[in-house]
């Protein structure tokens, strides 16, 4: 073989390695189902505006659907092709107003929110669901998830009392069978405030699993449920 022959078939052997590590990447081992409470996204220093729609309700809403790694990494942006379409979540539009509202300012209906998460995310998890199965395993995940009344359940209000950590982690578990990531932020007087819920989903988007690794938390042994 001349030098040009190795010349095309070092090309074709780079080109095939570069599809099959970018295929890797599409791939993913679990979801983050990450859902927040508005009270304490709101109760910072950067503050927060309510959407067109008008206050969301007090419960927790939201934030994303994540494919992740099981050593901790996550893919992102995965098809720069595979732009949202809001014709497509038509039917969903209104369920989505309600329980994945958006809180950035200034006030909007919540679309540039949906969009960013699926651009970002859910492009990632196109090998197992479409732009509609993406939002609508997501709503079903969350209202199966039922962390507020799970949290009532066992007497932890958002009545802006402190809480222990570990009493929140159990009331989550019992409801849905696993221990889930719990995030903190801070309120403007700097105290620790219950902030987001991270549970575990298979890579079907469908069904809750132990986590194959928690997101790293800095939450204090109590914290504050705050008001909303």
């Amino acid at each position: 073989m001349g030098p040009k022959g190795w010349f095309i078939l070092k090309l074709l052997m780079f080109q095939g390695l570069f599809i099959s590590h970018s295929q890797e990447q599409e791939d993913f081992d679990f979801f983050y189902l990450v859902l927040q409470w508005p009270g304490a996204y709101c109760d910072t220093k950067r503050s927060c505006c309510y959407p067109t729609s008008g206050k969301p309700a007090a419960d927790f809403g939201i934030h994303g659907l994540w494919p992740n790694y099981k050593d901790g990494t996550y893919p992102s942006n995965c098809n720069p092709d595979s732009e949202f379409d809001k014709s497509q979540i038509t039917d969903l539009v209104s369920s989505l107003k309600k329980t994945w509202p958006t809180l950035a300012c200034p006030s909007n209906e919540g679309f540039k929110f949906w969009k960013h998460e699926w651009e970002k995310h859910g492009t990632c998890s196109e090998s197992v669901m479409d732009q509609h199965e993406y939002f609508e395993n997501s709503l079903k995940l969350r209202d199966r998830a039922n962390l507020l009344q799970a949290l009532t359940n066992s007497g932890i209000k958002p009545d802006d009392r402190f809480y222990d950590l570990e009493k929140i982690r159990k009331a989550i578990k019992d409801e849905i069978g696993f221990t889930p990531g719990i995030e903190c932020n801070k309120d403007p007087e700097r105290n620790d405030q219950l902030h987001q819920i991270y549970i575990c989903v298979d890579t079907s988007g469908t069904e809750f699993i132990k986590c194959p690794i928690l997101p790293r938390e800095r939450c204090p042994s109590r914290l504050q449920f705050a008001k909303f």
